[in-house]
């Protein structure tokens, strides 16, 4: 009977251990998707380059934007 329950103990602990290594390497997965994923921010269609490049700038200037996606996103629009 010892040995069953010591056998049952270890199961329990590795699958303990599993189910920790298994979250964390989820945690991390989504982590580096987050960081991925593009950060230029969505503009509604149908607006003026003018008006676009406004909107970014007042993003830029409140820090949302970095000065590299300010640029990367500039481009993209004047194509």
């Amino acid at each position: 009977m010892g040995r069953l329950l010591r056998t049952v103990a270890v199961v329990g602990a590795a699958k303990a251990t599993a189910n920790a290594v298994d979250d964390r390497h989820d945690a991390k997965q989504a982590a580096a998707a987050e960081a991925a994923a593009p950060a230029a921010p969505a503009v509604a269609p149908g607006d003026d380059i003018v008006s676009q490049l406004t909107k970014l700038g007042e993003l830029k200037g409140a820090g949302v934007l970095s000065e590299a996606e300010f640029e990367a996103a500039k481009a993209k629009l004047l194509g």
